[in-house]
């Protein structure tokens, strides 16, 4: 092997207890500062990237060098995949404000339901779902919380709903790429993640839709819509496990989510609750329905209807792959591509494979592939169709801009971080402490690693690239169900995407709560990690009690 490539350590001072407390310096950082409201966003982020500089130079011996070239490498990822994405989204909003449509959406949503709790699982869980299973990243919070900014919710809670929605479809976001990403890092089959994780996740999505409305209003208010719940949960958590377990992997979150709105459309014209309920501040009459002429209710939704459009085009794998091979510039990094190796903890081997244990690392210098350029076309086209002139879209669109600038800093210190602890090691340090637990927790701790993967990266695919081929060699080390392990980490994973300071980011940015991500994280960490423990209570069941349930 290439002297120069640079090999992992996972134990730097000989003290597994010491060397994890030190990888974690990072995090808590990031966090303390964050909980604690010692500093903003973007500082937090800042402070917690110069720390896994300093740590990952001086006790992991990783190269300088190393460090700057994955550091511009989260640079350039925060910029094509996370901030033109956001821009994107934000000013499809405004846009929709601007022209008075959203008066016209909260109208025509308020016709098929006026009660906010039927509302904000529509949006933040059913549509969410939606956009996810076409995007992933962060358009499904991004969108769906200004959606409900739009219909009248508040901010702060608007942003904590949707990115408490925004957990049980992740596993399948962006057209199955985490499950995908998984299949390949374990060479396990990709169908047969898909099914098992069909079998963990559905008790989850049930859940959801009550976990979201007893959040706003409590259980008895929750009660009082249980019938919507029930049908939209139901239909949602049914469709994903049958269609994971026997048509694909690729639209699993797509059939859920229209499946589910469907059904509650369909619910919603023979049932309506005994009480409509509202906010405190707000009389009924504020939500009461109108009726408006079709042509105008269609006109009001073009927007969404056009975006949703341009990702799902945009998701299409022939498509995506033209728009990789004939717009980007997607390279490999100079000096970090194939220059860190994975150490003998992580890839249960004694020499690095250099076909197997080289970390990738590329430029994502995509601007045609993007999400957000499907995201951005959508704006413009829509702003164009209500009647903006193109001057006035620019201007609009450099007050969207300057309106995102704390949360832009922040999202590029929190990547950069990201990757830093990545190529360092320091997030497998993390996780290799998860592993001394024994065959008979592990089951449970399987998925607080993905937890922890994606509240580390932001990103399930991610965790599932770093943790995958972990989860692999323990359970054959424990004598435990691999494809069990494998799965439990992508569905323990989606209850960490909530927490992520990526996802806090976007979510303050596209409810207009800049300032507020420390606030938004203590809200809802219990909620977080109490799923995450739910997901690993059906973990530890299938792996002890019922293991025939999880058979392929």
């Amino acid at each position: 092997m290439d002297k120069q490539v640079w090999i992992q350590q996972y134990d730097p001072t000989g003290n597994w207890m010491l060397s994890t407390a030190i990888a974690a310096l990072p995090l808590v950082v990031l966090l303390g500062l964050l909980i604690t409201g010692k500093a903003n966003a973007w500082q937090s982020a800042w402070a917690g990237l110069f720390t896994a500089a300093i740590v990952s130079t001086s006790v992991f011996e990783m190269p300088l060098e190393l460090v700057a070239r994955a550091t511009a490498v989260g640079v350039v990822f925060s910029l094509f995949r996370i901030i033109w994405l956001i821009t994107g989204a934000v000013f499809l909003y405004d846009i929709a404000v601007e022209t008075g449509q959203f008066e016209v959406m909260k109208a025509s949503i308020a016709g098929l339901s006026g009660d906010r709790r039927i509302q904000a699982v529509l949006v933040a869980f059913s549509f969410g779902a939606f956009i996810e299973g076409a995007a992933g990243f962060g358009a499904p919070v991004a969108i769906s919380a200004a959606f409900l900014v739009g219909l009248g919710f508040k901010p702060f809670q608007s942003a904590i709903l949707c990115l408490v929605a925004n957990t049980a479809p992740v596993a399948w976001g962006g057209l199955g790429t985490p499950i995908r990403t998984l299949a390949a890092v374990t060479s396990l089959d990709v169908e047969a993640i898909s099914a098992v994780s069909g079998r963990i996740l559905p008790p989850v999505s049930l859940i959801i839709p009550f976990w979201l409305v007893t959040m706003m209003c409590g259980f008895r208010g929750a009660w009082g819509v249980a019938p919507a719940l029930a049908v939209i949960g139901g239909v949602f958590a049914f469709v994903q496990w049958f269609w994971s377990n026997h048509i694909g992997f690729e639209l699993v979150d797509i059939a859920s989510s229209i499946s589910s709105l469907v059904a509650a459309v369909v619910l919603l014209k023979f049932w309506k609750p005994k009480h409509e309920w509202h906010f405190p501040d707000e009389s009924a009459a504020t939500v009461e329905a109108q009726k408006l002429p079709i042509p105008i209710i269609a006109r009001a939704w073009a927007p969404f209807v056009i975006l949703t459009f341009m990702v799902l085009i945009w998701g299409i794998p022939p498509v995506k792959k033209f728009f990789m091979e004939n717009g980007d510039f997607r390279q490999p990094m100079p000096g970090l591509h194939k220059m860190v190796a994975k150490g003998e903890a992580l890839s249960g081997r004694l020499t690095p494979d250099p076909k197997k244990d080289l970390e990738d690392a590329y430029l994502d210098i995509v601007p045609a592939s993007s999400t957000g350029t499907a995201t951005m076309i959508a704006a413009l086209v829509s702003g164009l169709f209500l009647g903006l002139k193109p001057i006035r879209l620019a201007i609009m669109f450099g007050h969207t801009l300057y309106r995102l600038r704390p949360a832009i800093a922040a999202i590029f210190g929190m990547l950069c971080l990201g990757y830093v602890t990545k190529y360092s090691g320091m997030d497998a340090v993390l996780g290799l402490a998860m592993t001394r637990t024994g065959s008979n927790l592990y089951p449970v701790f399987a998925a607080l690693l993905g937890w922890l993967g994606v509240a580390l990266t932001g990103s399930d695919t991610a965790s599932n690239v770093l943790f995958g081929n972990l989860q692999v060699i323990t359970a054959d080390k424990l004598g435990l169900n691999r494809l069990l392990m494998a799965s439990a980490n992508t569905t323990g994973g989606v209850m960490g995407k909530m927490i992520d300071a990526q996802s806090i980011v976007v979510a303050a940015a596209a409810t207009g709560e800049h300032g507020q991500e420390g606030p938004i994280l203590r809200a809802i960490l219990l909620h977080s990690i109490a799923l995450a423990l739910i997901v690993g209570g059906i973990v530890w069941i299938y792996a002890h009690i019922l293991p025939w349930v999880v058979v392929v």
